[in-house]
């Protein structure tokens, strides 16, 4: 877990505006095929509800020890393996994290283990205020037992619903591993620049290592990798394709979940329809692996094929009139609420997974914009 004030061996207890939580200090053990050095880390950022007009929010720290043993954390469990059909496409395992209804990928060449992780997952309890790495320990865990080779982190985007674990892993793995997302992303930090009153012309650098171009190839092992544009949900985002495989983020749902929201700043829902006809456009047999699932009578699933696309997307099958999507993605944006964990997520990813800067008496805030119809 990541540090926030001093370093403790053991479980550590926040003492939050009076009420007490338990965030536990998690030794982690080197990982052999990385080289990587022991370390301790926790993190806990606390909250306390804003009363006034002011976009700050959070309370201070008091932190004590607590002897207890911390548990080791075992390898994730792929909700499936799924083996390389071919030559050319990778082997991925894929991952569902629950409280935010994420798939996160490990994508693997079969010749050279060498891999690259998609969207993981920071834990965060928006109850507490309290951040944990459960979800991407055991990511590590698993990599670890399966001898991968992390070469690279992919974002698909700046997330407005979950925490990147994305510079944690990094940190775990040795710390020379890019954290890679599509160039425009200088676009979403700018604009949240702006509403976060992130003032300092130095707030973005050493973040993202890495920033794609458009249509960018770079190779996994023996295996091409393509970079694709598909804005829309968000103006950085991409996917990835690697051979048959497709990592379409949220630039389109499983056939029956549709389209993602269009309406966050840069977001555009002609851009959408551009983007998910773009996806349509190619071999039917192509599996497009989603960043979200959000199942109604059914398993969650991770995939879906072009073809399938085509014929059953509920939005938005191939053909499907642009003008009448439009006007209808608008309107079902207008009524929807903003995402839960909206404020921490975007602070922290447009950030490539770095927590905002530590105040002068060692604390960490997330800022949250309000309006109010009084003036109190």
């Amino acid at each position: 877990m990541l540090s926030l004030c001093q370093k403790s061996t053991a479980a550590t207890r926040a003492t939050v505006s009076g009420c007490s939580a338990v965030v536990r200090a998690h030794r982690s053990k080197p990982l052999a095929s990385h080289g990587v050095t022991p370390s301790t880390r926790y993190l806990a950022v606390a909250r306390r509800p804003c009363s006034t007009s002011r976009p700050l929010f959070a309370a201070t720290i008091t932190v004590t020890r607590d002897s207890s043993p911390v548990p080791k954390i075992p390898p994730a469990e792929p909700w499936k393996r799924h083996i390389s059909p071919d030559a050319v496409t990778p082997t991925v395992f894929t991952f569902f994290e629950k409280a935010t209804s994420t798939w996160q990928y490990i994508v693997v060449d079969p010749h050279t283990s060498e891999a690259v992780v998609v969207d993981p997952v920071l834990d965060y309890d928006a109850s507490t205020g309290a951040i944990s790495t459960s979800t991407a320990d055991g990511l590590l865990a698993f990599i670890e037992v399966e001898g991968l080779k992390v070469r690279r982190i992919l974002e698909t985007h700046a997330h407005a619903d979950h925490l990147t674990a994305a510079q944690y892993i990094k940190q775990q793995l040795g710390g020379n591993i890019p954290v890679c997302i599509g160039r425009r992303i200088s676009l979403v930090q700018k604009t949240f620049a702006s509403i976060y009153g992130l003032d300092d012309p130095a707030a973005f650098e050493q973040t993202f290592d890495c920033y794609f171009d458009d249509d960018q190839e770079f190779q996994l092992g023996q295996l091409s990798c393509r970079v694709m544009h598909l804005p829309g949900h968000t103006p950085d985002h991409v996917g990835y394709m690697i051979g048959k495989a497709v990592f379409t983020g949220d630039s389109i749902f499983n056939p029956d979940v549709g389209s993602a929201r269009a309406d966050f700043p840069g977001g555009n829902a002609e851009d959408l329809y551009a983007s998910m006809q773009r996806l349509l456009s190619l071999p039917s047999d192509y599996r497009l692996f989603v960043g979200h699932d959000y199942p109604q009578n059914r398993d969650q699933t991770c995939w879906s094929t072009v073809e399938d696309q085509r014929t059953a997307n509920k939005h938005l099958k191939l053909g499907a009139d642009k003008s009448a999507f439009i006007e209808w993605r608008k309107q079902r944006d207008a009524v929807l609420g903003a995402p839960r964990l909206l404020h921490p997520s975007l602070q922290v990813n447009i950030r490539a997974g770095k927590l905002p800067p530590v105040d002068d008496k060692g604390r960490v805030f997330f800022k949250v914009p309000i309006t109010s119809s009084v003036d109190l």
